[in-house]
């Protein structure tokens, strides 16, 4: 019994199988299909006897041959038995030729191999991205009899993995290969530009590029000379070539003419390769090769120029002679001009001596061009010229011009009756040689030096010679007057020029002019060119005159026209200006210059100056200027833009018409030029330097209006110290230095004294104490007024102090009597008090000052002469600034205190004590004693007068009462100008004048009179 009965052994595999025999034996052997016994010792096929019992067939890698029925049989002496067993040997599935991936060109017939191997055979399936290929819903699939996939036409989508499936249906066996197709792409190439065009010898570079796409990647390589069979040759990197990363760009460097032609580009990768053509065309600037100089005579036949040049494309050659330009052909006769391929050349016929200079040949072509030029030497005999006749007068110097034209240069040589005159220029007549000219200087003694005078040039080629005359010259005649144009105050002479100058140049033209009956009055004016027309000045409006002219030469003044009549118009309005504008640096600045015209007969008192721009309605503000401006520049005007300007004179009569003037501003420039920086530019030292001293200008400034205002500071130290100046403190002084001061008591109250003296007072910055005497006046309280006052051209001051302030005057030494008035006031409010009380007022509580109006008007002070002539007038002070204070609901006598011993300070401007003030009240009336002694004359004040400001403020009321005092020394009255009260004699009633701007502080307080 052979165990396994059956046996299927697949290609390659091996198998054993057990023959076992039962009973008794003595040989056991196996025998091949053939019948062959198989022996032991084979190596492909082992018998083997494992007991008495039993054999082993074994068969290593089997094959077909291995095929077919194996018998084992059993032996025992004469006795045999047997068995068989069937050997299949088949081939399992087997991918003999499926080679990953497979590759094809797009658009082949691709054929995607697949061979098996099994037995039998087994059946083939393709699949692709999952599904089975149906061959018959794509027709460009096919499946080949040898089992491979036939895809025509072949596409890039086509790519990606394919499944070999093969099944042998006996054996359920089934296997499959995964197959990747990779479908190649052929280069395509597109050039960028199929033609460059370069220019040679300018060391210029082009590139050439193209842009290849395929699959794979195709790499890039430049060939010269086109294709294969020419023996392209590789471009690569070097000093001549250059190639990108990529390879699609080849630059070419320093082009020249050889590098012109075709350069191939080709792409290469595994489906191919392509290739594609781009034309490099390189021009030549024009360059002009031969031009020389030449020489010829005049009169020679004919002569010819030659230009030859070289370019690409072929350039054109023009010649050209100054301003002349020679074009092909034939030009009057005289100039032929030939070209031929890069030859031009220029026939002149008949030479002349002005055909001599620079020729320009110049060549051109759309690239660029080339100049040279040439010199034609012309030879010639001398050619003499220069005015004939010369005009002159005995004892004036003539010259006499003989300009030679001649090549070589020639030589000069004057002649006068035959004979050469001498060149030692010791007589009246002398000789000036230069290159070009030869000029004889005569100067006529007599009539005999006038005549014919003879020039001689020589040269080599020949000789010429000329007369020149020497004519007497004689005055001009006269000028004819077309036409007198009057005016108020001028009047415009036109007048056409003399016939006959006289034979040399009118110099001069004389203006005269009269009112009819009285002598004539002239002018000259400079003669010019083309001016025929002169402006008389300075005549009277509505008045006939007569005007005449006459010409002035070198030999003097001709006649006379006959005089015209005209009469100036009536006073009127001015003649509008003449404008002129000019566009500043900056280019938004306009400078407008005017002329002054006629005007009108009366002084122009200003001009108005009005501008815009044209496409805005409104004007900007007028602009006024005085008499004798001559110009206006308009600042940060627009950009670009057009205005227009008009400037009027105005006079006592009117105004003029506008004269008008249009322009336009300069586009704004994108940058500042360097010459604005490099004019305003302050270094940082320079900036930090200036500060420095504007500060400590400012410091002096602040010390010194200190010093003048509050008597205190750096200066006022100094003045102190050093220069014996009294202190503030000598100010404080009471009525025992005979001095007027505020006092400061609790109530803020002012109190007024006046004193009066019979010798002088010294000035009271001087600071001496004085004695009071018999004459000092007691004060005695009256009735008070309303404090409400009214102040006039309030100017702003820097003098702030609450300190009380002191101002002193003197009146004229020249008085019968010394006089000293001192109004001393304090800075604090007013207290006002009843008008019956006449106990020191008590202190009052101050309130804040109401505004009230201002006078626009004021009436003229008396003139600093007039007051020093006039004993009786004495100026009334100063007043310095005082707030105003409203009078107290329930008022109450003050209490009269002593004066204060702090310093007051006295400032040294009379409106800056004033000017800080708060609104004063306005005085109702200046009175003056009805009699008084003419040795003794004093000042009383009543009451400030209403008319002193002619102020609107009617409604307010003044005190009843004020001070007076006598007047001191006109030193000071001298400097106190500015604000002045004077008085009449006192016979009349007191008459009051005052000068703004200033304001006055009134005395309120009742406790304060003047007595006589």
């Amino acid at each position: 019994e052979i165990t396994p009965m059956q046996g299927e052994i697949s290609m390659g595999e091996s198998k054993f199988f057990l023959c076992e025999v039962v009973g008794d034996v003595k040989d056991i052997d196996w025998y091949a299909p053939n019948g062959e016994k198989l022996l032991p010792n084979r190596q492909d096929i082992l018998v083997n006897r494992n007991d008495e019992s039993s054999s082993t067939l074994t068969i290593y890698n089997a094959n077909v041959d291995n095929a077919g029925i194996y018998k084992c049989v059993a032996k025992n002496g004469d006795k045999e038995s047997q068995g068989t067993v069937n050997v299949k040997i088949f081939q399992k599935i087997t991918f003999k030729n499926a080679p990953s991936p497979q590759e094809f060109n797009e658009g082949d017939d691709a054929d995607i191999i697949c061979d098996v191997v099994s037995s039998p055979p087994a059946d083939i399936i393709w699949k692709h991205k999952g599904s089975k290929i149906q061959v018959a819903k794509d027709v460009r699939f096919k499946i080949l009899t040898n089992n491979h996939l036939q895809i025509r036409g072949i596409k890039k989508t086509d790519e990606g993995a394919y499944t070999c499936e093969a099944r042998v249906m006996t054996r359920g066996e089934i296997d499959l290969k995964i197959i990747k197709v990779i479908v190649n792409v052929l280069p395509s190439i597109r050039t960028r530009q199929s033609e460059m065009n370069a220019t040679a010898d300018v060391n210029q570079s082009v590139m050439l590029a193209c842009d290849a796409d395929g699959f794979p990647e195709p790499t890039v390589t430049w060939a010269r000379y086109g294709n294969k069979a020419d023996n392209n040759i590789v471009l690569e990197s070097d000093d001549k070539y250059g190639l990108n990363n990529d390879g699609s760009e080849l630059i070419i460097k320093d082009v020249k003419k050889v590098d012109e032609g075709d350069y191939t580009c080709i792409a290469r990768n595994k489906a191919g390769e392509k290739e594609e053509e781009v034309s490099l065309n390189v021009f030549v600037q024009p360059k002009i090769t031969y031009l020389v100089n030449q020489t010829a005579s005049e009169l020679e036949e004919q002569i010819t120029l030659t230009c030859e040049a070289s370019g690409d494309p072929t350039p054109t050659i023009t010649w050209s002679f100054g301003r002349r330009i020679f074009t092909e052909g034939d030009l009057d006769g005289n100039v032929v001009v030939r070209s031929h391929a890069r030859v031009s050349s220029l026939t002149l016929k008949y030479v002349q001596f002005t055909d001599a200079g620079h020729y320009l040949c110049t060549a051109r072509n759309s690239i660029g061009q080339d100049q040279q030029t040439m010199y034609l030497e012309v030879r010639y005999a001398p050619k003499i010229q220069g005015s004939v006749t010369v005009y002159t007068w005995e004892g004036n110097a003539a010259n006499i011009s003989c300009e030679v034209l001649a090549h070589p240069g020639a030589s000069v040589v004057w002649f006068r009756d035959g004979q050469q005159l001498s060149s030692t220029n010791t007589t009246n007549v002398k000789i000036y040689n230069t290159p070009a000219v030869s000029y004889l200087e005569v100067t006529p003694d007599s009539q005999n030096d006038f005549g014919s005078y003879n020039c001689t040039a020589t040269n080599m080629i020949g000789a010429e010679s000329k007369e020149f005359l020497l004519i007497p010259a004689d005055v001009p005649s006269a000028p004819a007057i077309e036409r007198v144009e009057p005016f108020s105050s001028t009047a415009v002479v036109e007048f056409e020029e003399p016939d006959a100058s006289g034979g040399v140049a009118i110099l001069k033209y004389r203006a005269e002019w009269r009112m009819q009956g009285e002598d004539w009055t002239g002018r000259e004016y400079d003669a010019e060119e083309g001016e025929f027309m002169i402006t008389i000045v300075g005549l009277k409006p509505e008045t006939f005159y007569e005007v005449k002219m006459s010409a002035i030469n070198g030999k003097g003044e001709g006649e006379s026209s006959p005089p015209q009549n005209f009469k100036t118009e009536p006073v009127r309005e001015p003649s509008p200006p003449k404008l002129e504008g000019k566009l500043q640096t900056m280019g938004n600045a306009l400078k407008v210059n005017w002329i002054k015209q006629d005007d009108g007969g009366s002084p122009i008192k200003h001009y108005l100056i009005r501008y815009r721009a044209k496409h805005v309605p409104d004007w900007k503000p007028e602009i006024r200027l005085p008499n004798g401006s001559e110009y206006v520049v308009l600042n940060s005007l627009d950009w670009n833009t057009e205005y227009e300007v008009y400037v009027v004179a105005e006079n006592q009569q009117g105004k003029s018409q506008p004269g008008t003037l249009f322009f336009r501003t300069a586009a704004e420039p994108t940058a500042i030029p360097d010459t604005m920086h490099s004019g305003s530019g302050l270094g940082t030292g320079a900036i930090v330097g200036i500060l420095i001293v504007v500060f400590v200008l400012l410091l002096v400034g602040v010390d010194v209006t200190c010093y003048f205002l509050n008597k205190c500071g750096l200066v006022m130290c100094i003045a102190v110290n050093f220069c014996g100046k009294s202190g503030p403190g000598a100010k404080s002084k009471d009525l025992e230095e005979g001095k007027a001061a505020f006092t400061k008591d609790e109530s803020k109250g002012p109190i007024v004294e006046v004193r009066t003296e019979e010798e002088r007072t010294p000035n009271h910055e001087g600071g001496g104490p004085t004695e009071p005497n018999e004459t000092t006046p007691l004060t005695e309280p009256e009735p008070a007024a309303d404090t409400t006052a009214t102040v006039v051209d309030l100017l702003p001051s820097v003098a702030t102090n609450s300190e009380p302030v002191t101002e002193s005057f003197s009146t004229t030494q020249n008085s019968p009597t010394s006089e000293s008035t001192t109004l001393t006031s304090s800075t604090a409010g007013p207290t006002p008090v009843p008008a019956e009380s006449k106990t020191a007022p008590k202190t009052s509580p101050k309130s804040k000052p109401a505004p009230v109006p201002q006078s626009s008007t004021a009436k003229p002070s008396t003139p600093a002469s007039q007051r020093a002539t006039q004993s009786d007038v004495a100026p009334l002070v100063d007043l310095s600034e005082a707030p105003k204070a409203t009078p107290s609901s329930d008022p109450k006598p003050p209490t009269p205190t002593a004066p204060s011993s702090k310093p007051v300070k006295v400032p040294s401007n009379p409106s800056s004590a004033t000017a800080d003030a708060a609104p004063q009240s306005q005085p109702e009336s200046v009175q003056s004693p009805s009699a008084t002694s003419s040795q003794n004359k004093d000042l009383q004040i009543d009451g400030l007068a209403k008319d002193v400001f002619d102020a609107p403020g009617k409604g307010s009321k003044a005190p009843a009462d004020s001070t007076a005092a006598p007047a001191q020394d006109d030193d000071l009255s001298a400097t106190r100008q500015p604000t002045s009260l004077a008085r009449t004699p006192s016979s009349s009633p007191a008459e009051v004048e005052y000068s703004p701007p200033q304001a006055v502080l009134q005395n309120t307080d009742p406790s304060v009179h003047s007595k006589d």
